[in-house]
C-alpha cells in the first residue's frame, strides 16, 4: 500500500489521470492526499471533482482558496465565473458536489505517518495542536453557517493573530492562514502584498516557514498553493504545487516510505489568466 500527497490540480483532470498511471495507483489499496484547489483555471474542474469524490476513503483532500471561491460563486457572493466553473454549476449533481466540497477539512494529520496536510501551510505562530483546534472552528462554521461565512470571507484583515479575535474577523484570519498564506512579516503578520517567488519580496518579509519564531518546526508539513516557490531545503517543509495548470508539472510525494520521494509529470498548461485569484 502506498500513500501519495499530490499538489494543486485546478481542474487539470487529464494530467491527474496521467500521473496516477505513472504511479500505478490502485484504489483498492493505495491512498491519495490532495493539497486543495481541485478546481478553477484549468479545463475540466467538473470531471476532477467527480473523480476525487468517487475515490471515497481512498482519498483525502483539504480545502484551498479556489475551492472556497467555487462555493462563494455558487452562493452568489461572487459573480465572476469561468466557463469551467459554470459547468460545475450547471451539472445535474452540482448540489451533491458542492456539499462534498464544503464538508472537506482544512487540515489533515496522520499520527502514524506523522505528516500534516493543509493547502497553504500552518501559520508560524501556531503549534500543530493549535492549528488543529482553529481548523476545527472554521470547519464547524462551514458545516453550520456556510452562507453567512462566505459573505464575510474575502479580505486581508486582520493581518495579525490574537487569541482574543472573535466572530468573522477570527474566522477570516483562520481561513486566510490555511488557504492563502505565503509571506509573513518577521513578527508573524500575514502579508498578502507579496505572492511571487522567493527573492521578489520586500525586506523583512519572509516565506511563512522562515519566520524565526515558527512553532511547528518539528512537524512535517505538506502544502500546495505556491507554484513559484520552487525547491525548499527547509527540514520538515514539503511543497507540492509545481504549477501544472501553468504548464509546469503535476507532482506527487510518496510519504509512507522511509525517505519521501517526489514523482512528477510534465503538463501542457491550460490556465485562463482571467480566472486568477490570489
Amino acid at each position: 500500500m502506498a500513500t501519495y500527497a499530490i499538489g494543486d490540480l485546478q481542474g487539470c483532470y487529464d494530467s491527474l489521470l496521467r500521473l496516477l498511471e505513472k504511479l500505478k495507483f490502485d484504489q483498492t489499496k493505495d491512498k491519495l492526499w490532495f493539497a486543495g484547489d481541485l478546481v478553477n483555471r484549468g479545463s475540466d474542474s467538473l470531471s476532477t471533482l467527480r473523480f476525487v469524490k468517487s475515490l471515497g476513503d481512498s482519498a483525502i483532500t483539504v480545502l484551498g482558496n479556489h475551492d472556497l471561491h467555487l462555493l462563494a460563486i455558487a452562493y452568489g457572493v461572487k459573480n465572476t465565473r469561468s466557463p469551467d466553473i459554470q459547468r460545475i454549476l450547471d451539472a445535474k449533481d452540482r448540489d451533491e458536489l458542492l456539499r462534498w466540497v464544503s464538508s472537506q477539512p482544512l487540515l489533515h494529520y496522520d499520527a502514524k505517518l506523522k505528516f500534516t496536510l493543509t493547502h497553504a501551510g500552518i501559520y508560524p505562530l501556531w503549534t500543530l495542536k493549535q492549528a488543529q483546534k482553529y481548523a476545527a472552528e472554521l470547519e464547524d462554521t462551514l458545516q453550520n453557517n456556510l452562507s453567512e461565512f462566505l459573505d464575510h470571507m474575502y479580505g486581508n484583515k486582520p493581518e495579525t493573530w490574537k487569541k482574543s479575535l472573535t466572530g468573522f474577523d477570527r474566522l477570516r484570519f483562520i481561513c486566510n492562514s490555511f488557504t492563502r498564506m505565503r509571506y509573513c512579516e518577521e513578527d508573524g503578520s500575514l502579508n498578502f502584498k507579496s505572492h511571487g517567488a522567493p527573492g521578489t519580496h520586500p525586506e523583512k518579509t519572509l516565506p511563512w516557514f522562515e519566520v524565526p519564531k515558527r512553532k511547528a518546526k518539528k512537524d512535517r508539513i505538506l502544502f500546495g498553493h505556491w507554484s513559484t516557490l520552487g525547491k525548499v531545503s527547509k527540514k520538515n517543509v514539503y511543497p507540492l504545487d509545481t504549477g501544472c495548470v501553468w504548464g509546469g508539472k503535476l507532482t506527487a510525494l510518496r510519504i509512507d516510505t522511509e525517505k519521501a520521494e517526489y514523482i512528477s509529470i510534465d503538463c501542457p498548461g491550460d490556465a485562463n489568466p482571467a480566472d486568477y485569484i490570489k
